[in-house]
Formats: structure tokens, C-alpha cells, sequence
């Protein structure tokens, strides 16, 4: 008998109605990815949903929000010694624009992390407004992209907060691993802290099973739970674990350009066109 996922404060209840509530698919569209485990394909996700957007003529932007800089280095930009950074749109209040570097892809940009950004975490503790920094930088420049994804760091602290504030979906990647669902309450009910005192557009859009191993029955099993809890909101698209997805970050390239014709390619133009398909309208440039 196939014992059962061992699942660390896993939802006892259905989440919160207003954090599940349905999406919104007016562009532009601000989504933060997040999960407060780390290595679970979180920065991933985000660089090639972001770089296949961009494949589908998509203007996009990914704001880079995790002190380890991974979204930034993995889309080609050296963080560091940089004369603007996160770390001053944050504590500075630098201009989001300033901060903004093109990639190889046409129509993807990057607004990187510098290593400073891990002391904005303290520093932000006493600063004014805190928690609507982001959303105040982000706001300015939304008339320049369809869609922004905000690479929170794998933490529920003031950075996360401020993703979250600034966000109208969160993205949720889950390996198809043992604990899956570990620290997913949690998760579910900051998120809806956020929603009742700092963000009433906030949804959980969008929930992405990653890291499948189709050699394994804990991988179907993870899929089925995470399906059972989440309903619609998962989308159909399940993102294989792949070596070429691992290897293409060091090249600071996304999957698209290092193997396009691979399987985590493929996966992840699906999940844009997934993403995307939710009746959001073309905008006109």
C-alpha cells in the first residue's frame, strides 16, 4: 500500500475564499512567485514564464526581489557592482526605470538585485510606508509592460510583504517532491493577511506543479493532492525536472534560447500560453 504524502501544515480547510478568488486578466498584470521553500523551481519558473511571455510578443518584466540575485545572473546581468539596483529603488526610492536592463530576448527586461538587497530586509524594519515601496516604483512604469513578475525571495519577510503588496495574482510553483505542501498554510494565510490589510486585489491565481519525475509514483501522487486541494487553480501544464532547465541558468540564458527545443521548453510555452489565455487582451503598442 502506497503510504501517504507527508505533508507539513498542510490546509486542513478549504483557503481563504478571498485568496483563492478568480484571477484578473486585464493587462497588465502584476504577478509575485513565491514560496516560502526554497529550491523549488521558484526562479525558474519565474525567468521562463517571463522569457516565453516575452516569445508571445508580451512586453515583460521581471523584477528581481531575492538578495541571491539568481534572476538576475540567470537572465545574463552580473549583479554585482551595480549603479543601480533593487536595493535603491527600495530604500532609496530610485526610479524603477533606472534600474531596468534589457536581455536577450526581445521583449524581456530585468530589474536586478544587488547583494545590498539582503540588508534592506532590516534596514526597511523602521523605515516609512514600508510595505508600499515596490507597489509605489512598480506603478510607475506599468504602462510600459503586459505583464511584471516579481521573484520574491523564498522568505515571508518585508521584501516577500512587499512583492505581495505590489502583485494583483501570486504565482505558486510546487515540486512534485516529498513534503510538497510543507509551509503552504502559512503561505495561504499571509497571503490573505496581505489581502485584508494592505492588498484587497491580491489573488492566488495560479498554482504550477514543477520538478515532475515521471519515473515516480510520489510524482503523480504529489499532483493529485495538489489538484484536490487547489482545484482550478492548477494549471494543466506540469514542468518536468529537467537537466538542461538546471544547466541553463550558469550560461544566463533561459530555457527558450539555451535548448529550445527541449522538454522544459516546451513546458514552459505552454504554461505561458496557459498563463496567458485567461482572457487577457492584446494590447496594441
Amino acid at each position: 500500500m502506497t503510504a501517504p504524502l507527508a505533508v507539513v501544515e498542510q490546509p486542513q480547510h478549504a483557503p481563504p475564499e478571498a485568496a483563492l478568488s478568480p484571477p484578473h486578466h486585464e493587462l497588465p498584470r502584476v504577478m509575485a512567485v513565491t514560496n516560502q521553500k526554497g529550491g523549488v523551481g521558484k526562479t525558474t519558473t519565474t525567468i521562463n514564464l517571463g522569457a516565453c511571455l516575452a516569445e508571445l510578443g508580451l512586453r515583460t518584466l521581471i523584477v528581481d526581489l531575492d538578495p541571491q540575485g539568481n534572476a538576475s545572473t540567470g537572465l545574463g546581468i552580473e549583479n554585482r557592482g551595480l549603479d543601480s539596483s533593487m536595493y535603491h529603488v527600495l530604500m532609496h526610492e530610485e526610479p524603477l526605470e533606472n534600474c531596468v536592463e534589457p536581455t536577450d530576448v526581445r521583449n524581456l527586461f530585468v530589474a536586478p538585485a544587488s547583494l545590498d538587497l539582503a540588508g534592506a530586509e532590516i534596514e526597511l524594519v523602521p523605515a516609512f510606508s514600508r510595505e508600499g515601496r515596490l507597489r509605489r516604483a512598480v506603478e510607475a512604469v506599468l504602462d510600459d509592460y503586459d505583464y511584471v513578475l516579481i521573484d520574491c525571495p523564498p522568505s515571508l519577510g518585508l521584501l516577500t510583504v512587499n512583492g505581495l503588496t505590489a502583485a494583483r495574482e501570486v504565482i505558486v510553483p510546487i515540486q512534485c517532491e516529498y513534503y510538497a505542501l510543507e509551509g503552504l498554510g502559512q503561505l495561504l494565510r499571509n497571503v490573505d493577511l496581505v489581502r485584508r490589510n494592505l492588498n484587497p486585489e491580491l489573488d492566488i491565481s495560479t498554482i504550477v506543479c514543477v520538478m515532475y519525475d515521471a519515473r515516480t509514483k510520489l510524482a503523480d501522487q504529489v499532483v493529485a493532492e495538489v489538484r484536490e486541494h487547489f482545484g482550478d487553480k492548477v494549471v494543466r501544464t506540469i514542468v518536468p525536472r529537467s537537466v538542461r532547465l538546471s544547466e541553463a541558468p550558469s550560461f544566463g540564458q533561459p530555457i527558450i534560447v539555451f535548448d529550445p527545443r527541449s522538454r522544459g521548453a516546451l513546458a514552459y510555452r505552454d504554461l505561458a500560453q496557459e498563463v496567458h489565455h485567461g482572457g487577457a487582451s492584446q494590447r496594441t503598442w
